[in-house]
């Protein structure tokens, strides 16, 4: 602690290039940050300051630690600020980006409000791929797999894409069969907002069968859309099994190619790396963690 001081007292005098004036910002005496600063160039072997009866300058090796000396009191005071959060209720802003499915998340957030009141949720819905660090988010929901070293992440669980169509589609315009059989249907599409690429549907095509060239028939950029138009009967979609399961449960849906088209993918939540994260971001963790698909975890 007494080396932890002597770093506190250097900075002070670094900063006002004055022993006196770091005496009165530190609450002791001038001759205290005197005795403090020779006890530290003697530990160290080096002279940190120029000292004459008008001025205080630092010497080059003064320069070069006091960079360091700010570093290690930055750190310490961090730490200091997670360790005293980690103890406190969850509370304050919490801005969060969340992909366009409030289907899946709506219902647990509203949950989540009613459960921490002090927390003052900043939900911002986008596909998009955001820089949690760089646009100040606490926290982001997506699919795949992180690829972010800076980024925390937490599974949430999987989900099933899969194609489906209405009854009244299917008696209308016939079954697919086989992928080839999509060229004839109305294909209700997504575009990639990064990209700006339609999705990919998860068509399993044998080594030697042609990729298949899919109509367009409507593109848009959300779940909601796609699944409105599907159940009115105007095409076939690729769609997330939680958007559609009540509807196959009624049958209002029928899964189209069940063993031609599938694939798997991943939520997760991801926050910016920390030792101690924030006691209101590791509640928005543990309680999405804990709900959002609690079924398939």
């Amino acid at each position: 602690m007494d080396s932890l001081n002597g770093f506190t007292v250097f900075v002070q005098v670094a900063e006002t290039r004055s022993f006196v004036a770091a005496g009165r910002l530190l609450g002791v005496s001038a001759s205290a940050v005197g005795k403090s600063v020779a006890r530290l160039e003697e530990k160290l072997g080096v002279r940190l300051f120029h000292r004459s009866t008008r001025s205080v300058t630092l010497t080059a090796e003064g320069t070069l630690f006091l960079e360091r000396s700010r570093r290690i009191l930055a750190e310490i005071e961090a730490a200091e600020l997670e360790l005293s959060q980690a103890s406190s209720a969850p509370r304050g802003r919490l801005r969060v980006s969340l992909p366009l499915v409030s289907s899946l998340v709506l219902p647990v957030l509203g949950e989540f409000m009613a459960a921490y009141p002090d927390i003052e949720l900043d939900l911002d819905f986008s596909d998009r791929l955001v820089d949690v660090i760089e646009e100040g988010f606490d926290a982001v929901v997506r699919t795949g797999e992180p690829s972010d070293s800076r980024l925390s992440a937490r599974r949430l669980g999987t989900f099933e894409l899969m194609l489906v169509a209405s009854p009244e589609y299917l008696e209308r315009c016939g079954t697919p069969e086989v992928p080839a059989d999509l060229r004839q249907h109305a294909c209700l599409h997504y575009r990639l907002p990064h990209s700006g690429k339609l999705e990919t549907w998860p068509l399993q095509l044998s080594a030697d069968e042609p990729e298949v060239q899919l109509p367009t028939s409507m593109i848009c950029n959300n779940i909601e859309t796609r699944v409105c138009f599907t159940r009115q009967g105007r095409g076939i979609a690729c769609l997330p099994d939680f958007s559609v399961n009540a509807y196959l449960a009624s049958g209002e849906l029928c899964r189209v190619l069940p063993a031609h088209a599938q694939r798997s993918n991943v939520f997760n939540i991801l926050w910016p790396a920390s030792k101690h994260p924030s006691p209101k971001i590791r509640a928005l963790v543990d309680f999405l963690s804990a709900r959002v698909f609690a079924s398939n975890n």
